[in-house]
């Protein structure tokens, strides 16, 4: 439970870091998101959930 905690917690400040650094930059690439397909979108999320698991299960198997 902890390591999830950490790991939202982590997430917050790395986004909320690029908006405070980029805001002009965050805006323009929301908006071209919008512009992108559901698919395009679902399977790009899909790619980085599953390199995430990926990253989380080779630093807990080998660290």
């Amino acid at each position: 439970m902890v390591d999830i905690l950490v790991v939202v917690g982590l997430i917050l400040a790395l986004e909320g870091g690029l908006y405070a650094a980029f805001p002009a930059g965050m805006k323009r690439m929301m908006a071209i998101m919008i512009k992108q397909p559901d698919e395009a979108l679902r399977l790009s999320g899909l790619g980085a959930a599953t390199f995430g698991v990926g990253i989380i299960w080779l630093v807990k198997t080998f660290l």
